[in-house]
């Protein structure tokens, strides 16, 4: 048997690897940097999932030596003695003010579509305190569990096939020509495995009264929009309710939630009441996880405010978390449910405050927070 052994540079081949690997990495970095900006961007939230984004990305140069550029003098070319370091400056090249005429930095813009973005964002988010509640509700998994000598050729398992053919060979001490034969052979076989199953229910709480301008219920919907990609990438058995309130609760549909615009008073308490009564009613605290989170510019009836504390720890009772999140508008307002509300100390209460479209992103941390 001949064998022939070739002794060539792979490199160049994998070069392109290399690059598409490398452009993908600094593509990641750029979008870490700049996730604040990109998840309330609105092409994003309004439009479909095939829809991208386009983000500006410094070109990625080649490694090569290269000289300082005020410094080309000191490569041992200049009449200097040894151990003097005297610097040659250009002139127009980067001292003091006026047009400067160095040269840019090549950027070009690259597209991130909606998948890129979410991968990244979900990288540190979490539902706290997920766990199964009732080990009466249980999942099956399907996964390999065992060999046998006969089975279907789609369940082949080549590897062990091959080491079981080895060794035979190693015994018989053959040389020459690799033969299979039947006994070699080996099938994966799949086996269920019951194991208990966590479920979880999310109350998604909108403040739509008049107070609620759109920048407002922009940084609310955009919060929700990111919370339930996240649950429908990472959770299989969550649920999603969608209650907007003004002065009085209902639930609504998702296209509902995220499109439709309200006016009126602002009586806060009539969303938690309803939320009470939809996890009394549907979603009983021992078989799911609850997570409640609840969005307003705070400016809620001043005599209605004792009843969401008393509501609030209700809450508190039979959920995971409890998260508040209070859009300051343009508006001042010397009394809001924040106010109130950072009296309650209760590990599982999260008050943050959002000011701006970067907040939106520092409100899913503070919420998904892993522990």
């Amino acid at each position: 048997m001949n064998f022939q052994i070739f002794r060539e540079d792979w490199g160049l081949f994998r070069k392109g690897e290399e690059d598409a690997r490398r452009h993908q990495e600094k593509l990641k970095e750029i979008i870490r940097q700049r996730l604040p900006e990109l998840i309330t961007e609105e092409s994003l939230i309004l439009a479909d999932d095939r829809r991208k984004v386009r983000i500006p990305l410094r070109l990625v140069e080649e490694f090569r030596f290269r000289f300082a550029s005020h410094q080309e003098m000191l490569v041992g070319q200049a009449g200097s003695q040894p151990g003097t370091d005297e610097t040659i400056v250009f002139p127009g090249i980067g001292r003091g003010g006026g047009a400067g005429t160095e040269p840019g930095i090549d950027y070009y813009e690259a597209e991130v579509s909606v998948e890129e973005i979410a991968e990244v964002v979900f990288e540190e988010l979490a539902l706290p305190h997920y766990k199964p509640k009732n080990t009466a509700n249980r999942g099956i998994a399907e996964e390999w569990a065992d060999l046998r000598r006969q089975g279907i050729r789609a369940c082949l398992d080549r590897r062990r096939t091959l080491l079981n053919a080895l060794k035979r060979h190693a015994k018989e001490g053959r040389k020459g020509e690799f033969r299979l034969c039947p006994s070699d052979l080996r099938f994966r076989v799949w086996r269920s495995i019951e194991s208990p199953e966590a479920r979880a229910v999310v109350l998604a709480m909108l403040d739509t009264s008049g107070s609620m301008g759109p920048l407002e219920k922009y940084l609310a919907r955009s919060f929700f929009f990111w919370m339930v990609r996240f649950l429908e990438a990472n959770y299989a058995n969550v649920e999603v309710v969608y209650l907007a309130h003004h002065t009085e609760a209902r639930e609504t549909t998702a296209s509902e939630f995220f499109r439709k615009g309200e006016s009126g008073g602002t009586r806060c308490s009539s969303v938690y009441e309803l939320a009470l009564d939809i996890i009394e009613t549907r979603y009983p605290p021992t078989e799911y996880n609850i997570y409640a989170f609840h969005f307003s510019d705070g400016d809620n009836l001043p005599a209605d405010n004792e009843r969401c504390m008393e509501l609030i720890g209700r809450l508190l009772e039979v959920a995971n978390l409890v998260g508040y999140g209070e859009i300051e508008g343009p508006y001042f307002y010397t009394s809001t449910l924040k106010t109130v509300y950072q009296s309650i100390a209760h590990p599982r209460l999260v008050v943050v405050t959002l000011r701006e479209r970067k907040d939106v992103y520092r409100a899913l941390k503070a919420f998904f927070a892993r522990f």
